[in-house]
């Protein structure tokens, strides 16, 4: 459903657990929004299906560029670079090499230009720098740096309009998001995080595990399907139930008292 407030906005919508709960909160914001998403080549392109599935639950226009990447490879999304499968404790301490090279500045520009043309002052992003992979283009002193660039770069802009990148999640743990996404009731079954294009997530790579690390940290289980479970996501499961069968048996023994 969209908004009759006439504020209008793009929101970048890769099918995944930032970028769909990000729509949800925009949406909640009031605006009118456009969902943005990109066909770059990336080794992951089932997450569009979500991001299909997400914008049609949502009644939103959907738009997807096409645009190749794999031209410029140099990423292990992008080419044949294996995908790797760090612990957890070890992802974001360097540049990955799912690091697609400048791959936020050339969507965010697409973006701009979408946004002039459809008079949209904000274009919304899910860039997380606390729990990530580590990548230049999530940092805070970019968007800063970009604002600035995009501020210069337009028609609409130079005549004194305002088309303005904003972050909101940026400094959200992993588990705030998780959190947020139940506080908005965003579909999360619906949603794609792995780097991996199965039928099932990988639950090995970064985007999984740190997905997963931050269902854990929020008290939630996901709803979608792994083929693997890091091993400390599988003890927090098990854990899990193990508290809720003597809840539920102390909730018995209750009653009979």
């Amino acid at each position: 459903m969209q908004s009759q407030s006439g504020k209008k906005a793009i929101s970048l919508l890769s099918g995944g657990l930032d970028s769909s709960t990000l729509l949800s909160y925009v949406l909640s914001q009031g605006y009118e929004v456009v969902a943005l998403s990109f066909n770059y080549g990336q080794r992951h392109v089932r997450e569009l299906e979500s991001a299909k599935k997400i914008a049609e639950y949502y009644g939103v226009e959907h738009r997807i560029m096409n645009l190749d990447l794999r031209s410029i490879g140099g990423s292990a999304l992008t080419s044949d670079i294996k995908v790797p499968d760090l612990p957890v404790e070890d992802i974001g301490k360097e540049i990955p090499v799912t690091y697609v090279p400048a791959r936020n500045t050339i969507l965010l520009s697409i973006a701009l230009g979408l946004a002039e043309v459809t008079d949209s002052t904000r274009i919304f992003i899910g860039a997380n720098s606390l729990d990530y992979s580590g990548y230049p283009d999530c940092r805070p002193e970019y968007f800063d740096s970009l604002n600035e660039t995009f501020r210069l770069a337009t028609k609409k802009t130079v005549e004194g309009g305002v088309i303005r990148v904003e972050t909101p999640l940026l400094k959200y743990s992993k588990a705030d998001i998780v959190r947020l996404a139940f506080e908005l009731k965003t579909p999360l079954k619906l949603t794609w995080s792995c780097y991996r294009g199965g039928d099932k997530a990988c639950g090995t790579c970064d985007s999984c595990k740190l997905r997963l690390k931050g269902f854990m940290e929020a008290g939630y289980e996901d709803p979608i399907d792994y083929e693997n479970l890091p091993d400390f996501y599988a003890e927090y499961l098990r854990e899990r139930e193990s508290s809720e069968a003597r809840q539920k048996k102390e909730g018995k023994m209750g009653k009979t008292i």
